[in-house]
């Protein structure tokens, strides 16, 4: 499994208590794909350009598709670029990706799924239990991005640090990420009232 899957099985199991915008989490799951691959060795960064390293075959489908669509001519692409581009449609991608592999199973209802008829919750599975055990023992990464995401409470005091510099920098680009997100919305929102205020002759 990896940190996409992971954080996403995590989403599903909260999704009850803690509603969640699609585009928040696609953001936030192309950043742990920048994570695994790192991890992977198959990217480095340069300041906050994503440089291509050896093309290894990993262990899920979606990063395999990630490691291939990687930019790989200078100046290479930004951290940002990456967020907005790969996490287009990307949790969307994942729980395709999850359904298609068993992991959602056709028992109740479940918000993330986008079907009139199914009802789709999660498998008892090893791949949930490896999730629950990255959840439950704080894992710094894994927290980190849920915390990104909403999934979670971000730290109010002192909390275990990540790993590198490198996951700092890519936490820090989906943060900004996050807020540029939020600012259109709040931006289109306004306009919208606006147009609606016009057409009501206020």
């Amino acid at each position: 499994m990896s940190t996409p899957r992971d954080l996403l099985i995590a989403a599903i199991d909260r999704a009850a208590s803690r509603p969640l915008e699609r585009g928040d989490l696609s953001l936030v799951l192309a950043g742990a794909e920048v994570i695994d691959l790192l991890g992977a060795e198959a990217v480095g960064l340069d300041g906050d350009r994503i440089v291509p390293g050896h093309a290894p075959t990993m262990e899920d489908p979606l990063l395999d598709e990630a490691v291939s669509s990687l930019v790989r001519q200078p100046p290479y692409e930004s951290l940002d670029a990456w967020l907005w581009r790969r996490g287009r449609g990307l949790s969307t991608a994942y729980l395709a990706a999850l359904e298609a592999e068993g992991e959602l199973t056709p028992q109740s209802r479940s918000r993330w799924v986008p079907s009139a008829t199914s009802r789709m919750v999660l498998a008892d599975s090893p791949a949930r239990r490896r999730a629950a055990d990255r959840w439950n023992c704080d894992e710094p990464v894994l927290a980190a991005l849920a915390a990104a995401a909403g999934i979670r409470d971000k730290p109010t005091g002192a909390s275990p640090g990540v790993p590198d510099e490198s996951i700092s920098t890519v936490l820090a680009a989906v943060d900004d990420a996050l807020r540029d997100l939020e600012f259109q919305r709040q931006r289109r929102a306004l306009d919208q009232a606006a147009f609606d205020n016009i057409w009501r002759g206020q």
